[in-house]
């Protein structure tokens, strides 16, 4: 079955930074493009990345960009999320994602990043 497992999230000052890892299983992660959500309390979850199967595609929320960096290692099914410069509002839990072609969205458990001094 597909899993996908979030880590590397915790609390970090104002202009620190924290690297997210998210590994996938039970499906082949090197055909399929990788997103990274995330949901504050009491907003909606937002697309904060994506990358294309190869690594070669990617897309940033207009509040992470210049911040944020998306990679992926097709060899290790995993996806990485470097968040630098990081802000009071960058606080949520942040999710991996993956549609696959059936049309179907899975999501992981996800992992708390919390930026207070």
């Amino acid at each position: 079955q597909v899993q996908l497992v979030e880590s590397g999230g915790g609390l970090v000052q104002p202009g620190g930074s924290l690297r997210l890892f998210c590994a996938a299983s039970g499906f082949t992660f090197s055909t399929n493009a990788m997103n990274w959500y995330r949901q504050a309390p009491g907003k909606e979850r937002e697309l904060v990345a994506r990358i294309s199967m190869f690594g070669t595609g990617t897309f940033y929320a207009d509040s992470v960009k210049g911040r944020f960096s998306i990679s992926r290692e097709n060899a290790k099914n995993t996806v990485y999320l470097q968040m630098n410069s990081l802000k009071p509002e960058d606080t949520a839990v942040y999710f991996c994602n993956v549609l696959l072609s059936s049309n179907v969205d899975y999501w992981g458990q996800g992992t708390q990043v919390t930026v207070s001094s």
